[in-house]
């Protein structure tokens, strides 16, 4: 070990034995904490990660699983009020093969299953009863599947085919869905799941399927679609033409020198139209046209006699000659036939109007015909049909803006304040963290160079001693003498000792260390303690 670290240890280990009881108890608590925050780690990193292995049970199928693992031995846990179980991880796909051998979860939803157990006497109605269950279970399946889908259910209304109605009815659904906690589905995964029932059935189109949450949110109305109710959709309008109005006048005028309102009146009717109409071609030939022509002309026959008395007709014995002709013709002409179907969903702009109100200290030399020119734009302004802009200059009361300028900026500085005092908390923590690891190491390393600068004591000098204060002998364990007690020295006297002989100077510290034995024992155990670590001979 490098000298100079040697000396860094060393007055660092002086420095840890000049602790006080207080910094020594304080180091002891943080060693303990330090201890059971490693423990607590520990133990949540060696914990198994759980994920669920079926959800939305019954209690009979949540019993039947629940053995299942305890007979393999897998740890398990329930929530969700007993339907639901969760497993380690990777014991789930193994679990819930087990369990589809077994036929579990029997509550489930069976879907196409359901056409098995149909036998061949099932009426005509149970036929079509089974098949739109079968539907629904395997629709409510792939729904389930979605992210963020904890459960779903969907319901057909499907109607009959019947010779005896002339327009055949259009089939509608409901989808129930059930989010896990704090999931909210997206339009686009709303459309997704009308869209997936509507092409599962025949004849249903996406407008005519409704979905709604667990809290009892319509997310899909049945004639308007995934984009929510009328009202929704006018808000969603007026709020992205406010937005876009905004943003553009911000830029022109300056942030806070603008206030934009819109109000679009929508169409809350859902119709469809049919029209036709009927034209005729000009200058094209004739589809087909057909001409006939009869002629008659010589004498005839017999005269038809002539009328006498009582309108009786006579004979006529006079001939006559005669001429017939006829002429028919026949042609079909081209038409122009045009069929128009329209469907007027709900949601349609009748009509708007766009507000502006400019800040006149900043809007003194602007152009307000321009600039009303670009709301007509921006926010699509249709004159047919009656839109109206009014863009107007008036003073703002800025009376609010200083305060809450000052506000925004105390809370902005609390906000940093609390961040940075967050921040000093961890550095501190960290920084505890080590010193504490630090102080661990030194205390250690001090005591293991304390045991190792001690030299080993011979014991044959402790046996002289020993039997001076009445003690034993090592070797020698008879019984001790007793010694007369000494005048009463609280010291000895080594200047003294030193003009003595050796043998003399012996004798006398002999007597001096017994002497202190009898008068205070503990004082002279510290003495020969010293002795021991000194090397000093007796």
């Amino acid at each position: 070990m490098p000298q100079s670290f040697s000396s860094v240890m060393t007055r660092l280990g002086d420095a840890v034995k000049a602790f006080t009881i207080a910094q020594r108890t304080i180091a002891i608590i943080g060693v303990a904490v330090l201890a059971l925050g490693v423990a607590a780690l520990v133990t949540w990193s060696m914990k198994p990660s759980y994920t669920p292995l079926f959800s939305g049970l019954n209690g009979e199928d949540a019993s039947i699983i629940v053995e299942q693992l305890r007979t393999d031995n897998i740890p398990y846990e329930i929530s969700g009020g007993g339907g639901t179980i969760l497993v380690p991880e990777e014991s789930v796909y193994d679990q819930r093969l087990k369990a589809a051998a077994a036929g579990l979860p029997s509550s489930s939803t069976a879907g196409y299953s359901l056409l098995d157990d149909m036998g061949v006497t099932s009426s005509e109605f149970q036929e079509s009863v089974t098949y739109k269950r079968a539907l629904e279970g395997e629709l409510a399946a792939t729904v389930s599947a979605l992210s963020g889908v904890k459960n779903a259910s969907v319901r057909l209304a499907i109607p009959e085919e019947s010779v005896f109605v002339s327009e055949a009815g259009t089939p509608t659904a409901s989808v129930f869905i059930e989010t896990d906690s704090g999931v909210t589905l997206s339009s686009e995964q709303v459309q997704a799941v009308a869209h997936l029932t509507s092409a599962s059935i025949d004849g249903m189109v996406p407008e005519n399927v409704a979905v709604i949450d667990a809290d009892g949110n319509v997310l899909s109305a049945v004639g308007v679609g995934a984009t929510g109710s009328v009202n929704q959709q006018s808000s969603d309008y007026e709020e992205t033409v406010r937005a876009s109005v905004q943003s553009m006048l911000d830029r022109v005028v300056g942030p806070g020198n603008a206030s934009v309102v819109v109000a679009a009146d929508m169409n809350t009717e859902f119709a469809e139209r049919v029209e036709e109409s009927f034209t005729t071609p000009d200058g094209d030939p004739a589809l087909n046209e057909s001409t006939t022509t009869e002629e008659y002309e010589g004498a005839g026959g017999a005269a038809a006699g002539v009328l006498g008395p009582d309108n009786i007709a006579g004979p006529d014995d006079t001939g006559g000659e005669g001429n017939f002709n006829s002429e028919t013709s026949t042609r079909n002409n081209a038409v122009n036939k045009i069929t128009e179907s329209t469907t007027i969903p709900a949601g349609a702009i009748n009509r708007q109007t766009v507000s502006v109100a400019l800040d006149e200290e900043a809007a003194g030399a602007l152009d307000l015909a321009g600039l009303t020119g670009l709301v007509t734009a921006a926010a699509g302004i249709n004159e047919d049909r009656g839109d109206l802009v009014t863009v107007e200059v008036l003073p703002f009361n800025n009376a609010g803006a200083a305060e809450a300028a000052e506000a925004l900026a105390a809370a902005d500085e609390a906000a940093a304040a609390e961040a940075r005092a967050q921040l000093m908390m961890q550095v501190g923590v960290i920084a505890a963290l080590v010193l504490l690891a630090i102080i661990i190491a030194l205390v250690v390393y001090a005591r293991k160079s304390r045991r190792q600068r001690r030299e080993p004591v011979d014991l044959g000098e402790l046996q002289e001693v020993i039997p001076v204060i009445g003690g034993p002998a090592i070797g020698d364990l008879g019984p001790t003498r007793m010694v007369e007690p000494a005048p009463d020295t609280t010291s000895i006297d080594l200047s003294a000792i030193a003009e003595l002989g050796h043998e003399d100077a012996m004798s006398r510290k002999r007597a001096d260390i017994e002497a202190m034995a009898v008068r205070d024992p503990a004082k002279t155990a510290d003495y020969l303690r010293s002795l021991m670590d000194d090397r000093q001979p007796v």
